[in-house]
């Protein structure tokens, strides 16, 4: 999962895809850590983003780094409801700590299970990273 971190890090901006019924529903993240061998991810249990989650866990995101290449990753959202994950991601990206602690009630974390990552190129043939 290191290489698809760093890959994402590098990225800075990574679009999440989810549904909304049978819509599908893109947005901006950026905060993205490691914890015990999984990718994490924030989110607050009072946004959309989060309800479209619960309702269908399936999830897909795209990054592009540079002008050609990109990754792609599929997987399934699981919460993590351990206080231990929210201050993980809250350690590796601090200045969440202005939006949220811990302890808020507000804030959830989750991870990508049955991850496939993909880095796609315009000039090579796509590579799995996970």
């Amino acid at each position: 999962m290191s290489a698809v971190l760093d890959y994402l890090k590098d990225c800075g901006v990574f679009y999440i895809a989810t549904m909304d019924g049978d819509q599908p529903r893109v947005r901006p993240f950026g905060a993205v850590c490691e914890f015990e061998g999984k990718l994490y991810f924030i989110t607050a249990n009072t946004k959309n983003v989060y309800k479209q989650l619960v309702a269908n866990p399936k999830v897909e995101i795209s990054a592009m780094k540079g002008q050609d290449s990109w990754i792609r990753l599929d997987g399934e959202a699981k919460f993590d409801d351990r206080r231990e994950a929210r201050v993980a991601m809250l350690e590796a990206v601090p200045v969440l700590k202005n939006m949220y602690n811990p302890d808020d009630g507000v804030m959830v974390v989750f991870y990508l299970d049955n991850v496939k990552a993909t880095v796609c190129s315009f000039t090579e043939e796509p590579k799995e990273l996970a």
